[in-house]
């Protein structure tokens, strides 16, 4: 609900809705654990590893990254991150749809399919060694498009 938290941990094998929340720090979810959370407030990063599922949305910030890496299924909408969104060596579907990034949106080596989709890049879209590779458009790159992100 709407409180406010210093660091949060999503322990592994849990569910997490949050809904209005300040987190003060970092989130950090771990194995098997799903996470879900709507206009938040977080004032470091997003990370997770072998989690399940992670989703965030809906007015979010994010005052750091949001980092998927060896997981499951990931989300990214309408928030605004301050540095970057990574997807690397994902086995489900990944989406990144309608973001501010002030940095970098980066998706390499997963296996899921992912939608990179009517973002707003501060930085460069790279994407490579993604199979199938990522699909999407309308995004508004400052830096520079690359590799499977050409032309997205």
């Amino acid at each position: 609900g709407a409180i406010t938290v210093d660091n949060l941990r999503v322990p592994q094998g849990a569910t997490c809705l949050l809904d209005g929340t300040q987190v003060e720090g970092t989130i950090t979810v771990k194995g098997n654990a799903r996470l879900v959370a709507v206009n938040v407030d977080v004032d470091g990063n997003v990370q997770a590893e072998n989690s399940r599922r992670v989703v965030v949305k809906g007015g979010s910030t994010v005052g750091g990254s949001v980092q998927i890496v060896q997981s499951g299924a990931a989300k990214v909408a309408r928030t605004a991150v301050n540095a970057d969104i990574q997807f690397d060596d994902n086995s489900r579907p990944l989406a990144a749809l309608r973001n501010t990034v002030g940095g970098n949106i980066q998706v390499i080596q997963n296996t899921g399919g992912a939608d990179i989709s009517n973002n707003r890049v501060d930085g460069n879209l790279q994407c490579k060694e993604n199979d199938p590779a990522p699909v999407g458009g309308g995004n508004i790159v400052q830096g520079s498009k690359e590799d499977q992100c050409a032309d997205l």
